[in-house]
Formats: structure tokens, C-alpha cells, sequence
């Protein structure tokens, strides 16, 4: 079984206090997404546990817990988020110099091929337009340079939360570019992607985009994946897609600990996150000693 640690917030960043915990004591429970009342029990004991995908834009609050991780034998890969997006995108992430530091404090103490960096969601606006990108992805390419291996991109999907979130932010100058991924624009800027990754040692994958980038350079990829697991464990998980997952998703099969609503960084095109509000709400709930990360109560609702 792989532990999913977590497409739905971030743990190490925010939670690192809880999830030590859950190890030390075996086993989490998590509140079904969708009836948050039904909650799950899932073993956290090393025997059943072959890795965990830890998903994060600031490790740091774990890296004091990685010997223990090793000593207890768990298997780990870090999914590491690095953009620098304008602030009004990425109100509160770590300043982009800050997360250089940590992504290369972390590849230096669990080795390059470990910490896997997302340029991920690649977003056309009227801030972030396709010369943003073409400056900013080798800049950050070039600081990484060494610290990994992969490097992983794809479009913005704009899903009903999302969509509510950068309307708001119309009345401050924010729209999102109508450029498709087979428009010229677009395809120059993942190009530049491709190319800037091969220049500085990276293989660049796709997610959840089939072959739409196929064109550009950029094969299909999945996050969860089961061929780095072995190669890196010598481990062999189940090959079976994960069928929670988005049509073109290719991640295996895997078990997530985290929840909905319950991410600090504010980041306004984020699926995951109804507004910072309800995650301040949710974050005042959090009990570190906890069984689950925010106790389900009987007003959830699952997320739009």
C-alpha cells in the first residue's frame, strides 16, 4: 500500500506535529471526502506500508523527522510544488529563494531522485502570461539544478472552487489568458519547458494531461508511481491505476491521509480549498493527538 500524504493538503508543511503521531500510534483515520461522518482506519504500520508520497510546498517542518521515518524502515518520495507565482496567486507559500534553500537542504539529506519538483499548474493569465514562464522555469530550473531528477508540469484545471476563487480576484486586474494547449503560444512555452529541463538534467513528465504534451517533448506521467518506487526501494506495488482519479491521471493506486480544506497557503487556483477562511476554521479544530486531521462533525458538507 502506498500512503498519499496528501494530494489535499500539505502535511509536512502544516501537520508534520499529527502525522508523526499517526506513525508512532499505526494507523489514521480519514473522513470519506464526500460523506465526512464515514470514517476509514488505515494502517500506518511499516509492515503495511510500502512508501509514502509526501506532497508539499515546505518541508522543513519534517526534515528534524526523516532519521526517525528511516529508522522506523518507511519508504518516502517527496512531490515538491515550486512556482513563483505572483502574490496575489500565492498569498502565503515560502518566498521562492526560501523554497530553493529547502527543496536543496531536503535532496541533499534523502539524495535528487527522491524529490521530484512540480511546476504545477502552469497557468496563462494575464500575470502569468507565456513570457512569465519562459523566464521564470529556467531560472528556478537553473537554481535546482542537481537537487532532482523529474520535473513534472500541466494546464491549469479550472474546477468549480477554483473558478469561484480567481473570480474574485477580477476586480484586481486578474483574467486568465483563453490560450488551448494546441495553441501556438502555449505550445512554444512547453517547448521552452522541455528544452530547459533536458538542459539542466531533468526529465520533464505531464500530469493528468494524456498525450495532450506529447508534441512538445513532455510524455505522459503520473505522481504515484510505481515504477520509481521500485527503482528506488527495489519495492513492487500494484500497477493498477487508481480509479479515484481523473481520467487521465496515472498515478497507481494509493491510500490519502489528508482532507479537504485544510491547507494554510492560500493559494487562490487550488482545487482543494473552498477559501482560506474555512481552512482557518478547520485549522482551529486540528488536534495534533488526533485520530483524524480536522474531527468530522455533523455540519460537514463534502467539497464543491
Amino acid at each position: 500500500m502506498i500512503i498519499s500524504a496528501s494530494r489535499r493538503t500539505d502535511i509536512p508543511a502544516f501537520y508534520t506535529p499529527w502525522f508523526m503521531e499517526r506513525i508512532r500510534r499505526g494507523f489514521v483515520e480519514v473522513p470519506n471526502p464526500v460523506r465526512l461522518r464515514q470514517v476509514n482506519r488505515i494502517s500506518l504500520a511499516p509492515v503495511d506500508v510500502d512508501a509514502i508520497v509526501f506532497w508539499t510546498r515546505d518541508p522543513r517542518p519534517l526534515l528534524p523527522h526523516l532519521a526517525e521515518l528511516d529508522l522506523r524502515g518507511y519508504a518516502y518520495y517527496f512531490l515538491f510544488t515550486l512556482l513563483d507565482y505572483p502574490r496575489l496567486l500565492e498569498p502565503f507559500t515560502p518566498a521562492a529563494g526560501e523554497a530553493v534553500d529547502s527543496f536543496r537542504r531536503l535532496a541533499d539529506r534523502i539524495g535528487p531522485e527522491r524529490v521530484i519538483w512540480r511546476y504545477d499548474p502552469v497557468i496563462f493569465s494575464n500575470l502569468t502570461p507565456p513570457e512569465f514562464h519562459r523566464e521564470v522555469f529556467p531560472r528556478l530550473a537553473s537554481a535546482l539544478r542537481g537537487a532532482t531528477r523529474r520535473v513534472i508540469v500541466s494546464r491549469l484545471d479550472v474546477y468549480r472552487k477554483v473558478a469561484r476563487q480567481l473570480q474574485a480576484l477580477v476586480e484586481e486586474n486578474f483574467r486568465l489568458l483563453p490560450l488551448a494547449t494546441g495553441d501556438e503560444a502555449a505550445q512554444d512555452t512547453f517547448r521552452c519547458l522541455a528544452a530547459t529541463a533536458a538542459a539542466h538534467g531533468m526529465g520533464i513528465q505531464s500530469c493528468a494531461e494524456g498525450a495532450a504534451l506529447e508534441s512538445c517533448g513532455i510524455a505522459a506521467g503520473r505522481c504515484i508511481d510505481d515504477d520509481l518506487v521500485r527503482t528506488l526501494f527495489n519495492i513492487d506495488v500494484s500497477h493498477r491505476k487508481d480509479p479515484s482519479q481523473r481520467q487521465h491521471c496515472r498515478c497507481v493506486v494509493s491510500r490519502d491521509i489528508g482532507m479537504y480544506d485544510t491547507c494554510l497557503h492560500g493559494c487562490r487556483y487550488c482545487y482543494a480549498m473552498a477559501g482560506r477562511a474555512v481552512c482557518l476554521a478547520n485549522r482551529r479544530r486540528h488536534n495534533p493527538g488526533g485520530s483524524t486531521l480536522v474531527p468530522p462533525s455533523p455540519a460537514d458538507e463534502a467539497p464543491q
